[in-house]
């Protein structure tokens, strides 16, 4: 596999195409093979080819998919899992024993609230909640026995930022973890261990597999220490991304920055179309001057990314027949991929939420918006819209 210290000095483009993906040395295909394995014949009791034994604990296509995450994200490992939630799952279980305390975002997002509120809370560990783009609310959530501060930035779905630097310095001081979930930034967008986050997060299925065709997830970490540690039970838990999962992210990857670079101009647009639109209360979207994050978002993202959220004018019902009267952007839940989609996250990703400090608007669309012709998706959204 590469060696990673060759490609401290590549740009991103670059990694996100090489890094991991040495040609085959059997046959030198370019792309690294499906190892679609169990199992692995050892040469005597104990000897192992590569360090293979048992795909649960490591297999050849998953590894080149680890090694391309972590020099994605400047880290020094990653680590891929079957789903978001999965990993997000085996990394609260590593940092956290029954007693400890997580401070969690206003605005996260409802699985991620879902496996804090329903899940891991019976298993007795104590959360709460703050808004994560102050960090003094941040620094006065937090409890002797506080062992995580997790954020999302931009966060799902109201688009708002954190200040990663200013909040590792909060979790330092703290003696704690900055997590920080990068799925709507991307590697390609944000480079949070650079900012001094502990723990990167990613839904994989989203922006780094890109075509709506895989689930994974993925944590990338500078620490060795914990790197072991998250391997360990990665191992022991065993939700881990399968050899043909791994394969097709590493396909999306290859054209991560190209399609970022689409989706981010797109979104400006529609921006633009939003905020001018009399059926438009407000439009959530960190690109604009007027959010109260895009100096931070800007100083921190290389552009804004592909996710917009608006309010509808007439409430719920007016926001669920725009999502409905939407043709060319799909009514469907997830984001990231090359078509373009719209929600009602009241209704859908976010319904877990309800009647909790992490409630969104009832009037709130969410659009991920794709790669297409930025004009048939503005003509799509204006007939939307009515």
């Amino acid at each position: 596999m590469s060696d990673q210290r060759d490609q401290r000095h590549q740009h991103f483009e670059t990694r996100a195409i090489h890094a991991g993906q040495e040609p085959d040395q059997a046959t030198g295909a370019v792309v690294p093979p499906i190892y679609q394995v169990s199992t692995y014949k050892q040469d005597g009791v104990g000897g192992l080819r590569g360090g293979y034994e048992y795909s649960r604990s490591a297999n050849p296509t998953r590894t080149a998919l680890e090694e391309n995450l972590a020099a994605l994200d400047g880290g020094r490992r990653g680590l891929a899992f079957a789903s978001g939630l999965a990993a997000e799952d085996c990394l609260l279980r590593t940092l956290l024993t029954p007693g400890d305390h997580v401070v969690i975002p206003n605005d996260a997002y409802g699985g991620t609230f879902r496996l804090f509120a329903k899940v891991v809370e019976r298993w007795g560990v104590e959360w709460s909640v703050a808004d994560t783009s102050d960090p003094q609310a941040v620094r006065e959530a937090l409890r002797p026995r506080t062992k995580v501060i997790w954020v999302e930035t931009p966060s799902n779905p109201l688009l708002g930022i954190s200040d990663i630097a200013a909040l590792a310095g909060v979790a330092r001081e703290a003696g704690a973890r900055l997590v920080v979930d990068n799925t709507f930034a991307s590697p390609y967008l944000q480079q949070p261990l650079a900012l001094g986050a502990d723990v990167v997060v990613y839904s994989t299925t989203k922006y780094m597999g890109g075509h709506s065709d895989v689930v994974g997830g993925a944590l990338v970490v500078n620490d060795d220490t914990l790197g072991e540690e998250l391997a360990y039970h990665q191992n022991a838990m065993g939700a881990i991304a399968g050899p043909f999962d791994a394969w097709l992210v590493m396909r999306g990857i290859k054209t991560l920055a190209v399609r970022m670079d689409r989706h981010s101009a797109n979104a400006a647009r529609i921006a633009e179309l939003l905020v001018s639109h009399k059926k438009v209360t407000r439009v959530y979207y960190p690109g604009l001057s007027e959010h109260p994050g895009h100096e931070i978002a800007a100083k921190q993202m290389r552009s804004f990314g592909g996710m917009v959220s608006f309010q509808v004018a007439g409430g719920e019902q007016a926001a669920v027949e725009v999502c409905n009267r939407a043709g060319l952007f799909t009514l469907g839940e997830s984001l990231g991929g090359v078509e373009s989609l719209i929600e009602h996250p009241g209704r859908m990703t976010h319904a877990s939420t309800a009647g909790s400090a992490l409630e969104v608007p009832n009037d709130l669309v969410r659009l991920s918006v794709g790669i297409e012709s930025v004009d048939d998706l503005l003509a799509d959204l204006t007939q939307a819209l009515g």
